[in-house]
């Protein structure tokens, strides 16, 4: 170890090391504690490959590292040989910015509200948003296709990807930053390489999909007696408005009664909290009223015994409170501290049965709290767990595998997915091992194999072993 250290002295600035820091063995929910040889931050694809090099010379492990905002422990390396860990933090230029094309092409460090600023300016969005903006990096959120509250109109991050940059474990770099919509020459490694979590080799740079900025937006909350009820509205806003619908969202009282409980301290949008409310998110074309729309959606809905109340924004800032109150949701549960979290999809006409049904498999187990949320538009729930008032998380750590088997039989019973937007890494191994397809699984260790025969990269991760 200390001849690669020497080696990469000798062929890298000072600049690419970096001292070890607790932010890089670390984890947003503390389940893992990282290990480390060295921490290096390349400035360059050429860089990156340098170490990638050196690195399958000596059979030393690769951890990619982004903003270090994901939930599924793929950032950290607890086993094994200590890693070297590769942050892209160096790496974030926009090198392209084409608005004709709406495109851009910008480097994998690149942190996502930057990329969101550098869109703006062009009169153009980059429509990848969410909770974690401020801190996460694009090279990150493809390589675990992350979703976010605007997959219903925008698709996920791989469908936001035109091409990509990445360094191969073996240390070649694959150049495919095409802004081309039709390129069929030949296999699409962009995406064998997105939502990889760094198990196939390291993206240093990408080509993104832009899109005009609506020339209108607008929100509203509405209430909603029932799952089955906010489904229906959802269908009717949709056939109301099309592709104007740009999130929308399901939350449970629950959500709102942990911000009252933990903060962030934000006005409640109704005097009493319902059991459940959608909210809706509109990006409309010119000459088109997003306050008029959402307010004869509601006519329509209120008539038909779909809603019994609701607000639309009657300015941006109260639009903005609205959203508010979704992205601090995740805050309130953090501080709350969940026994057991899931970040799950079911087909999305089975999601008021999957509603219905869960708490029941989960009191067999015991008394719990539940906080049901998310982007109901494509059939993502966050469906996390919490101990009852007044007892914490820690009284229940036996319980927790027990309660995410519950959850993710009932998410496999339904076709859905035990992993939505977040990932496999290390968390969820044994879960896509239970759950996954055996033909995929064969085929995925097989790319593995011959990608990264020497097991270097992010070994651990989404994969058992190399």
């Amino acid at each position: 170890m200390t001849d690669l250290l020497t080696s990469l002295r000798s062929k890298l600035p000072e600049a690419a090391f970096r001292d070890i820091e607790p932010r890089y063995l670390e984890e947003p929910r503390g389940r893992y504690a990282g290990q480390v040889l060295a921490v290096l931050a390349p400035g360059t694809s050429e860089e990156v490959a340098v170490i990638i090099r050196a690195c399958g010379e000596s059979s030393t492990p690769v951890v990619p590292y982004g903003g270090g905002t994901g939930l599924v422990g793929g950032q950290v390396a607890s086993d094994g040989p200590p890693p070297v860990i590769l942050s892209l933090e160096r790496m974030r230029a926009i090198r392209v910015m084409d608005r004709l094309g709406a495109t851009m092409v910008v480097e994998a460090g690149a942190i996502l509200a930057d990329i969101h600023t550098a869109a703006k300016a062009e009169g153009l969005i980059f429509p990848l948003t969410l909770a974690s903006q401020g801190s996460a990096r694009i090279g990150g959120l493809l390589s675990t296709n992350a979703g976010g509250v605007n997959v219903i109109r925008y698709g996920s991050a791989r469908d936001l990807c035109l091409g990509l940059e990445a360094v191969l474990p073996d240390g070649s770099v694959m150049r495919g930053l095409s802004p081309l919509r039709k390129n069929n020459t030949g296999y699409d490694l962009r995406h064998l390489l997105i939502g990889a979590e760094g198990t196939l080799g390291v993206i240093t740079a990408a080509s993104l999909r832009l899109f005009p900025q609506p020339a209108a937006t607008g929100a509203a909350l509405m209430v909603v007696p029932h799952p089955a009820a906010a489904l229906d509205l959802l269908h009717l806003t949709q056939k109301r408005l099309g592709d104007g619908v740009s999130a929308f969202e399901i939350i449970g009282r629950m959500g709102l009664e942990f911000l009252a409980e933990m903060g962030p301290a934000l006005r409640p949008p109704f005097a009493d909290a319902p059991d459940w409310m959608c909210l809706i998110d509109l990006g409309l074309s010119a000459g088109q009223n997003p306050m008029d729309a959402l307010e004869t959606v509601f006519a329509e809905a209120f008539e038909a015994g779909l809603v019994s109340d609701g607000l639309v924004a009657q300015s941006e800032g109260q639009r903005q409170d609205f959203w508010a109150l979704r992205e601090n949701i995740p805050e309130a549960n953090r501080r709350i501290g969940s026994i057991s979290s899931h970040d799950i999809a079911v087909p999305i006409a089975a999601i008021p049965d999957f509603i219905a049904t869960a708490p029941g498999r989960l009191a067999k187990i015991g008394a719990y709290r539940i906080n049901c949320f998310g982007h109901l538009g494509d059939g993502n729930l966050h469906y996390n767990v919490f101990p009852q008032k007044g007892r914490s998380r820690a009284e229940h750590e036996h319980e927790r595998d027990a309660i995410k088997t519950c959850i993710h039989d009932l998410v496999h019973e339904m076709g859905g997915s035990i992993s939505a937007e977040h990932g496999i890494g290390r968390l969820k191994l044994g879960d896509l091992e239970r759950y996954g397809d055996p033909a995929k699984l064969t085929a995925m260790r097989a790319i593995k194999a011959a990608l990264d025969p020497k097991g270097i990269m992010n070994p651990g991760a989404v994969l058992r072993g190399g």
